[in-house]
C-alpha cells in the first residue's frame, strides 16, 4: 500500500469515526483514537532553569506518523506528539502540515534526545499533499516534538536543550525486504 493510499484509508476512517456528537471529545486532540491508537507518554524538557512537562502522544509506527495531528482543531498547551525513530533520520528529512489546522513548532531531537533544530509550521490551507510546504530538520534527528506554535519560545526552550524520555518504548523497525 503507498503512502498516499494509507493516508487516504486513514482520513476517510476518521471522517466516519467522528460524528457530531463527538465534538467534545474532537476538541481535546483526541478525535482519532477510535481510528488509530496512539499510546501517551509524560515528556520533560530540560532548559538550564527549568523542566517544562508535557503529555504527548507517540507517533511509533509509519501510519502514526503519516497521520500525525492531521485534523486536529486544538491542541492543549502542555500536549504534543513525538514521533520517534527506530533509525537516524537524514537532515533533508522532514515535516509537512497537509491538513494540519493549529500552528506548530516542532523540535528535532538526536538519539540523546538533545534538541538539535527548532522549526515554526504554519498550516497549510492546500486541498492536495502537493501544494503543502514541507519543513527540513537541517540535522539529522531521531526524535522529533510538535508542541502548540510558540511553546519553546514562551517557555525559553532552545537548541542544547534536554528531551527527558526515561520510558518511552522503541520505534518498530522497518520490515525487511
Amino acid at each position: 500500500m503507498t503512502l498516499q493510499r494509507a493516508l487516504r484509508l486513514a482520513l476517510a476512517g476518521a471522517a466516519l469515526a467522528c460524528g457530531p456528537d463527538e465534538a467534545d471529545e474532537a476538541a481535546e486532540g483526541h478525535e482519532y483514537d477510535n481510528v488509530l491508537a496512539f499510546d501517551t507518554a509524560r515528556v520533560g524538557i530540560a532548559t538550564a532553569s527549568d523542566t517544562a512537562w508535557l503529555t504527548v502522544q507517540l507517533a511509533l509506527s509509519q501510519a502514526q506518523q503519516t497521520l500525525g495531528l492531521m485534523e486536529r482543531r486544538h491542541l492543549p498547551d502542555t500536549a504534543g506528539m513525538l514521533f520517534v525513530y527506530a533509525a537516524t533520520q537524514p537532515d533533508s528529512s522532514g515535516f509537512w502540515m497537509f491538513r494540519t489546522r493549529v500552528p506548530l513548532d516542532i523540535a528535532f531531537a538526536d538519539s540523546a534526545g538533545v534538541i538539535r533544530a527548532i522549526r515554526p509550521m504554519a498550516p497549510c490551507e492546500s486541498p492536495v499533499m502537493e501544494g503543502c510546504p514541507t519543513y527540513a530538520a537541517g540535522v539529522p534527528y531521531r526524535l522529533a516534538l510538535e508542541v502548540n506554535g510558540g511553546y519553546f519560545a514562551r517557555r525559553g526552550i532552545g537548541l542544547g536543550d534536554q528531551l527527558l524520555l526515561d520510558s518511552l518504548p522503541a520505534a518498530p523497525r522497518p520490515a525487511a525486504k
